[in-house]
């Protein structure tokens, strides 16, 4: 294997503004903490569905679900942002032959993480979505605080989103230069 040709240090302003890059890292490990908090949060409710399951009626059950998958969701959005964009924006990862390397990090870029960050958003609000649906057939209950304008907006900011989605992937297929392959 040859040896790779050593390179000249950078002068103190491009090695300043390259190395500008590491003031993300705090960004990273303040996401890190808060994947921590929904951990415990995941943890709370969870322990509030197994040891209050006896009391719930079958729509209170899928509601705390929906807000267990939607934490997941949200916990799979920042692994995303942390890994994809600390590997994308600041230092390699070297996980090249790890066997948990995520498949997705071997194609990841700005475009891609931005396509996929999208997407995550637009599960999420799904969930939402969902959540506001069933807790809307309980107007009138204790449970049931959401108005017919509340449902109105949620659903128009959602459709937002798969337009902004769609609109991203758009601009991102049309960036590409022909002939060159793209994973997603």
């Amino acid at each position: 294997m040859a040896d790779k040709p050593a390179r000249p240090p950078l002068s103190l302003m491009p090695a300043l503004i390259f190395g500008s890059r590491w003031l993300q890292l705090p960004l990273y490990l303040g996401l890190i903490v808060a994947q921590c908090i929904y951990v415990l949060l995941f943890m709370k409710e969870l322990w509030h569905l197994v040891s209050h399951a006896g009391s719930f009626g079958e729509q209170d059950i899928m509601l705390i679900v929906l807000g267990l998958i939607d934490v997941v969701m949200i916990s799979n959005l920042l692994i995303m942002v942390i890994v994809g964009g600390y590997e994308t924006f600041v230092s390699r990862l070297h996980l090249a032959g790890h066997p948990d390397e995520p498949e997705w990090l071997s194609h990841v870029n700005a475009g891609v993480l931005k396509i996929k960050l999208a997407m995550a958003i637009i599960g999420i609000s799904s969930i939402h979505l969902l959540r506001t649906f069933i807790a809307a057939s309980n107007l009138g209950t204790e449970r049931g605080t959401t108005t017919e304008a509340g449902i109105m907006w949620q659903t128009i900011i959602h459709a937002l989103f798969i337009l902004s989605a769609i609109g991203i992937a758009f601009v991102d297929r049309m960036s590409q230069t022909p002939g060159r392959a793209q994973h997603h």
